[in-house]
């Protein structure tokens, strides 16, 4: 695995890559895939002086990566992942958080708990903290459910059983600067330089359980604008991959509580739509939380918790499609189509 601590003094020249990827829009080029790696790799290790990460981050920003771009950076930064070995009889569900809540209560560790409760490992990693959003991190908090403050700990976690009574169950919340030191610092250039980079796509689409195959884990991801999820499509269509797909939640993996969206499982080539929407908002609108109140989200989410208050039907049908999918992918081989 490489190194998650940087060097004293850069040692990579990025000029070349550069050279490529900062022609601006009409006239940037996408890198090979295994240059993607390489420069990634780079910049993980903190090989890349301070002005030229400037630039790559800002030519990306600019650019956009292309899908094998994507696959070579996710797989340096799999290499940037501290060790996190999987469960040996069950299948990891995975839920990046880095987006947090602006306008609408944040179901994340409702979603989880309820997975978890049940007896399915739940692996939820992001940041603690984003300026002006409500944190999963800080919902977890909330509700008492402990952070791993090691990826020891956060496989320990996912080895429990089912809960009993108030138990939680196999589930693990592990911060973003514990899973990858590296990853984390290259989240943080956004206070610097006031935009997204690069590594923010890269982290929502980690696998960072055992060797980051399909067969280990099932990771949820989210879209915003309908017409990425045709790029995502395609992308994991041509990956291996164990992938539910779904609209989200202000950009968070949660179905949206307020209406039924679509869920698509994407694995090695295939793809089963697992929930159809209805169409526009349910029936019946759960009553949620006003805003985005960490301790009125979190009180809300007790009462459901508890059954004091039901769970919205959409993101009930999330759940029970993650259930699903993991029967399903006990019966199938990778190769199989389903």
């Amino acid at each position: 695995m490489t190194s998650t601590q940087p060097p004293s003094s850069p040692t990579f020249s990025a000029a070349k890559y550069i050279k490529e990827i900062g022609r601006g829009v009409n006239g940037a080029r996408a890198l090979p895939r295994e240059d993607a790696q390489a420069l990634f790799d780079a910049m993980l290790a903190g090989q890349v002086s301070d002005l030229e990460l400037g630039a790559v981050l800002m030519a990306y920003r600019i650019k956009g990566e292309a899908p094998h771009e994507l696959a070579g950076m996710l797989e340096a930064a799999h290499g940037h992942c501290l060790p996190l070995d999987a469960p040996a009889d069950r299948t990891v569900v995975v839920m990046p958080s880095y987006n947090g809540a602006r306008k609408q209560p944040n179901l994340v560790p409702l979603l989880a708990h309820l997975l978890a409760r049940d007896g399915v490992p739940v692996l939820v990693h992001g940041t603690r903290e984003f300026q002006g959003r409500v944190t999963s991190i800080a919902l977890f908090k909330a509700l008492g459910t402990p952070l791993c403050e090691t990826t020891r700990d956060a496989q320990d976690r996912l080895r429990l059983p089912a809960a009993g009574g108030n138990g939680l169950g196999p589930l693990a919340v592990l911060p973003i600067d514990v899973l990858s030191p590296a990853l984390a610092q290259l989240l943080d250039k956004r206070a610097i330089i006031g935009l997204r980079n690069s590594s923010h796509t890269i982290v929502k689409m980690l696998q960072p359980v055992g060797a980051h195959t399909p067969a280990e884990a099932l990771r949820l991801y989210s879209y915003t604008h309908p017409e990425y999820r045709e790029t995502l499509t395609d992308y994991f269509s041509h990956e291996p991959a164990n992938v539910l797909l779904a609209r989200g939640t202000e950009g968070e993996v949660v179905a949206d509580a307020r209406r039924s969206g679509r869920i698509d499982w994407m694995h090695d080539g295939h793809q089963r739509t697992l929930v159809d929407p209805v169409g526009g908002s349910i029936g019946d609108v759960p009553e949620l939380p006003v805003g985005t109140d960490v301790d009125a989200t979190a009180a809300w989410i007790r009462k459901v918790l508890d059954g004091a208050e039901p769970v919205p039907a959409p993101i009930a049908a999330q759940a029970d499609a993650i259930r699903a999918c993991l029967n399903l992918g006990t019966r199938v081989t990778w190769a199989d189509p389903v």
